[in-house]
């Protein structure tokens, strides 16, 4: 834009400003570069600066905010760990709780199956004992009325008479067996009666 003059050889003309030195500027291109840098500063002052600093803004906020966003989302992060592990903690102690009232149920179970079966037994082991004595009285009895007939026989055999009265039998032999039972005969004896 600045333009050289450059004098003629003759040494001619052209003034003052052909003469001059080349660095400094003609004062119509000094005065509309002066113009042209004033509308440039002008246009970014108003317009690229503001815009420029709307968006630094813009970005200072989306970074301070992400990082307030980063902040809040790490506390509830934070308290949401610190509840779950509370609910673990009441978790665990309700399954100790619950494993302590099985094994107290189960030991409760075992203790009143226990006294089921002792009872079960004990009532086996009395109606035995029933049955065993209701079958040694049948072979008391079974066994006197064997024995007495038997002793009426070997009586009537050594007396010579007859015993088969009933009465007289009955009597005889439980008088015998009276007598037997109570110690009062001996074998040696009644085999000495023969």
């Amino acid at each position: 834009m600045h333009m050289l003059t450059i004098p003629a050889s003759g040494g001619e003309g052209g003034g003052f400003w052909a003469t001059a030195a080349p660095i400094i500027p003609h004062p119509i291109e000094f005065f509309f570069s002066l113009v042209v840098f004033a509308g440039l500063f002008w246009v970014v002052a108003k317009k690229v600066v503001p815009r420029l600093e709307q968006i630094y803004a813009e970005r200072t906020a989306a970074i301070e905010g992400g990082m307030a966003r980063a902040e809040q989302a790490q506390a509830e992060a934070k308290a949401a760990l610190d509840s779950y592990n509370a609910q673990l903690q009441d978790a665990r102690g309700e399954a100790n709780k619950i494993r302590e009232d099985a094994r107290a149920q189960g030991a409760q179970i075992v203790a009143e199956m226990r006294a089921q079966a002792q009872a079960e037994s004990a009532r086996i082991v009395e109606a035995a004992q029933r049955q065993i004595e209701a079958e040694r009285q049948s072979a008391v009895t079974s066994l006197r009325g064997e024995v007495g007939r038997l002793s009426t026989d070997l009586a009537s055999r050594i007396v010579g008479e007859s015993l088969q009265d009933e009465v007289r039998q009955k009597g005889i032999v439980e008088r015998f067996l009276a007598e037997l039972e109570a110690g009062d005969i001996r074998p040696e004896r009644v085999g000495g009666d023969r």
